[in-house]
Parts: structure tokens; sequence; C-alpha cells
């Protein structure tokens, strides 16, 4: 099967605002250039001296370590190498079974392997009942772009990207309807301080009890974290989600302005650029009222049904999403489960997931800015990742 390879990474990564990694090569060696990005980290960067400050230290072949490097490109003039393959053929770097070995030969965490992700993530796709159906559900996906296409602020779609949607089945729903209620509670400029009445933080926990606890996709997520002992009961698996989803985080001039479920669910506005958003139902929502203008996409996944993946260019209210990827048609509680399962198993890295026997990579960031729970890290984003065109 084919395995999705990253097209939007590092033009995520820019929107999210990291500051400390914008200017470096950490993770980033050997992916193809993005102009967005300040500087680059593949060996065209030389040429046109365009070379991340770390670009020698972390890609070079004098690199010994895997900092940085997990799953990167084969690069047959590197000294040592950080990806699945490397044991087989007994050349990695020294540090690649502490930073980036599981028993899966994927990123991170020997305790729960890439197949067991991928076993999980199908038993969550067969338990999405409330996913949209066929004729619940139609998309006009339209103009279809590719390389620098994807960077071009034109609008090459006449039409909505959501032809029809059956409202009344769905968003009566109580998933549907508990993300109604927490969607419209943001603030989408960065540096403007978030602060929630009463009423907006019990929506918020009743998100998260309605996907997680009320369903059985959510309950099934639980029952896998509980036995590779991760959560001792229930309730800590909430209230953990509940912090590592709402809890509050500056992304820009120090006020507490953002979250993982803001970002990712509800798009924020930074640099004069939309950043994160990737959900599908916060889409057709702002396109519906006219505040949204859909350009075009550079991938559309091979699912003949829903869930499906897209990733699409658009125009919120004057600012521009490059490649704005999401899981189209999916109910709430399968994006919000599928991506807590790649953030709690693969925090920081990439996470392969199996969704109707077609594998796809989710990008997950964590948020190294500020923590909760005596050390435990903020969701900073995650998204599914699309291929290189």
């Amino acid at each position: 099967m084919k395995v999705f390879a990253v097209l939007a990474l590092w033009t995520t990564l820019l929107h999210q605002g990291y500051s400390n990694t914008l200017d470096s090569c950490q993770g980033r060696c050997g992916y193809g250039t993005d102009n967005s990005l300040s500087c680059q980290c593949n060996s065209s960067c030389e040429r046109f001296k365009d070379c991340c400050s770390d670009y020698n230290q972390i890609c070079k072949a004098g690199a010994t370590s895997c900092k940085g490097r997990c799953d990167e490109k084969y690069n047959n003039q590197n000294k040592c190498h950080c990806n699945s393959k490397c044991a087989q053929h007994n050349n990695c770097c020294s540090d690649f079974a502490d930073l980036c070995d599981s028993e899966g030969g994927g990123g991170g965490g020997g305790l729960i392997t890439d197949a067991e992700i991928k076993a999980l993530s199908e038993m969550l796709y067969a338990l999405d009942s409330n996913k949209a159906s066929a004729s619940e559900l139609i998309i006009d996906s339209q103009a279809l772009v590719g390389g620098s296409q994807t960077s071009s602020q034109d609008d090459l779609s006449s039409r909505p990207l959501f032809r029809y949607l059956n409202e009344e089945a769905l968003f009566s729903r109580p998933t549907y309807a508990a993300l109604l209620a927490v969607l419209d509670n943001y603030d989408r400029m960065t540096g403007q301080t978030e602060d929630f009445s009463p009423q907006q933080l019990a929506e918020q926990e009743a998100f998260v009890r309605e996907t997680m606890s009320n369903t059985e996709l959510g309950r099934k997520l639980f029952a896998f974290l509980y036995t590779k002992g991760i959560y001792v009961s229930e309730e800590e698996f909430i209230q953990d989600l509940k912090m590592m989803w709402f809890g509050l985080y500056s992304r820009n001039n120090n006020k507490m302005d953002s979250s993982g479920f803001e970002h990712i669910f509800a798009g924020e506005i930074k640099g004069g650029k939309v950043s994160g958003f990737h959900n599908w139902i916060q889409f057709y929502l702002l396109e519906k009222r006219g505040n949204l203008n859909y350009y075009s996409h550079s991938f559309n996944g091979p699912w003949t049904s829903y869930p499906d993946v897209m990733g699409m260019q658009f125009m919120w209210e004057g600012y521009f999403k490059q490649v704005g990827s999401a899981v189209i048609g999916c109910s709430p509680e399968f994006d919000f489960a599928l991506y807590s399962l790649c953030y709690i198993t693969r925090p920081g890295k990439q996470c392969r997931v199996s969704l109707g026997g077609k594998e796809l990579i989710f990008q997950t960031y964590t948020w190294d800015n500020s923590s909760y729970g005596g050390g435990k890290k903020y969701i900073g984003s995650a998204f599914p990742a699309t291929p290189q065109n």
C-alpha cells in the first residue's frame, strides 16, 4: 500500500508561528523547497545560498546524531542514518534507538507500535457511525493544482467547495451539536487574550465527554490507551484531553491567545496568514456564511466515500491559507479521536494510520514554551499530511 509523504509540513509549521524552529533544519532534512519559509534544508540550498544556519550541523554528511533527523529521506552522503531501514542495513546513528526507533519502525515510543496505531485507526474508521453519507454531503472539488501553484493566491474555483450538506440530519446529532457550541467561542486573531465564560468552559467539557465518553468510537480509544497504561481511569483520560486540547498558551504578544483546539478546529490568523484550520465543519460553516472563499485543492485522497482527505487552498476574509488539509465528512468524534491518538502516541512526530485500507500520515507538533500537569505538553498542531506533487 502506498504511504503518503508530506507536502504541507513546513508551510503549516510556518503558519503555526514556532519561532524557535522556523530558521532551523530540525526535522526538515531532505524535504522539498518551500518558499514561504525563511531558509531551506535540502541539497539545493547550498546552490541558492538559502540554507538554514544549522544545515551543516544537522543535515550534512558530518552529522552523527539523529536529533531532528528521524524518518528523514535516505542520503548516501550521510555517515549514519535515521530512517526505518537503517537497522536492517546496520547504518543507524548511535542514538537512533533512543530518539527514533519503535517496534513498528516508526518515530517515537516503543510502548505502542505503528502496527497497533494502524489497527486501532481502522477500528475507529469502522466505528464512525456518525460520518456523513454520500446523500448527506456533496462536495465540488473543482481545480486541482500542484507544486508552485499551491502558493498562488488565485481563485481557480468559481463555485463553493460544499455543494450540499444535510444539516438537519447531521447537526442535530449530539457530537455535532457539541462541536458547533464550541467553535464560535474564539477570537481568530493571535495576540488577543481568550477569555471564556463559565458557559463556554462548560461547552468545552461537554464536547470532550460527548465525543469520548458517549460514543463507541471514543470508548474504544480510551480502552486502547487504558490497556497500554497511559491512563488509569476514564476520568483521567477526559481531564487530560481537556487540558491538552483546551488549555491556553501564548502564540503572540505574551497573551493567552491560543490552544490546540482553536488552532486545529477553529483556525487562527497569525503573521497575516491563516494558521492551523484543519476541520471540515468549520470550513463549511464559514463558506456558507460567505466568510471563506475556496480557491483550489492540491490533494484529494483515494477514498471513494467519507471520510476523505483533502488539501485545500482558500481565502478567509482577506487571509490566505496555502494548504489546509482536513478529513472531510467524518464525525466530530472521529476527528477528535484520530488527532488525539496521534498526538498521545506520537507527539511531535509523524503518525502512520490506516483508514479503509489506505495509509495516511498525520503530523503532530508539541507546544514547547509552556506546559501543564507537571510537564505535559499542550498540542501545538496536528494535521493530515498530503503528498508532494
